[in-house]
């Protein structure tokens, strides 16, 4: 298989993150079929990446600003037979586009994600921060497949699509994600969530795949360790759900989250009470942050679905 990898970029405050980004991708044992740099409405930025990376693809964001307009102007470019998605914040191990393309080897999978593991800014997780959030800073988090598995949704950061589908359907939707309200405000997402279910409609007998091989390192800086950010970000996410479930349905909108909520959630206060019980303090910090990032996502999904149905009336 041809793929394409697609990394969008918006500010120069990530610049060595992009280098390291787009090193990791020349380093694949798999050699990408090409590397398309696409730059979210920044002139000095996309002058900067045409210098640095001649052999590159560099294009700017030819829809609205945000990363999916950014996704869909690399699908629009993209000339592989599968359009591999890295944020511009992540490194992937040597293996990842090998293990991807392994992925696609069923005609009936569309989409494929990988594992993404956390890259702490100090090293070290915060005691206090369960795994089960570890979606709150973009990462694979527990309560995922851990062997290759199909999936409602493949996390955006690090997924893989057949090209042809993704225009088909109607690329990612700019109403749902970072988009909305741009790059400072509230830390919204579920882009990739939608389109993977809409497609799912779309397509029946689509198949999305979790494959565990397909690693990338997603960075962590200090500003997304801290307890405020986990709560903006869960509160977020209670909106964007809200307003995925409105374009999509709320059976298959939330499938996934009633499982989560009902049995991957209160494992993991358990797990995190019976770590106190053996001396480990900081898991009563990890049972209680659960129970807060939960309640604080259901209120912000209740918060969009009413406004969603107050913008009708």
């Amino acid at each position: 298989m041809k793929i394409s990898v697609v990394i969008c970029v918006y500010t120069e405050d990530r610049w060595e993150d992009i280098r390291a980004a787009v090193r990791s991708v020349r380093d694949q044992r798999r050699t990408p079929y090409e590397i398309i740099l696409v730059v979210d409405h920044n002139p000095d930025l996309h002058l900067r990446l045409k210098r640095e990376y001649p052999d590159a693809v560099v294009v700017e964001n030819t829809h609205q600003k945000g990363l999916s307009g950014g996704k869909n102007t690399g699908a629009e470019i993209a000339t592989g037979d599968v359009v591999a998605y890295l944020d511009d914040d992540a490194v992937a191990e040597p293996g990842w586009l090998e293990a991807l393309e392994e992925g696609f080897q069923t005609p009936s999978v569309v989409g494929v994600g990988g594992l993404t593991r956390p890259l702490w800014a100090t090293g070290r997780r915060p005691r206090w921060f369960p795994e089960e959030f570890d979606w709150t800073v973009g990462c694979t988090y527990r309560g995922m497949p851990t062997v290759r598995a199909p999936i409602r949704n493949v996390m955006g950061g690090n997924a893989a699509f057949r090209r042809e589908v993704v225009g088909e359907v109607g690329g990612f939707h700019t109403g749902i994600g970072r988009s909305v309200q741009g790059r400072k405000s509230r830390p919204l997402g579920c882009e990739e969530t939608e389109f993977c279910i809409r497609l799912s409609q779309r397509r029946p007998g689509s198949v999305m795949l979790f494959e565990p091989g397909a690693v990338i390192g997603h960075k962590v800086p200090a500003p997304r360790m801290g307890f405020a950010y986990f709560r903006s970000r869960c509160y977020a996410e209670g909106l964007s759900k809200a307003l995925v479930a409105s374009s999509v349905g709320t059976q298959d909108g939330l499938s996934s989250e009633r499982s989560y909520a009902t049995r991957t959630l209160p494992l993991g206060v358990l797990r995190g009470i019976g770590a106190a019980l053996r001396g480990d303090l900081a898991g009563l910090g990890r049972a209680a942050a659960i129970v807060v990032g939960l309640a604080w996502t259901a209120w912000g999904y209740a918060v969009g679905t009413a406004r969603l149905r107050l913008g009708r009336s």
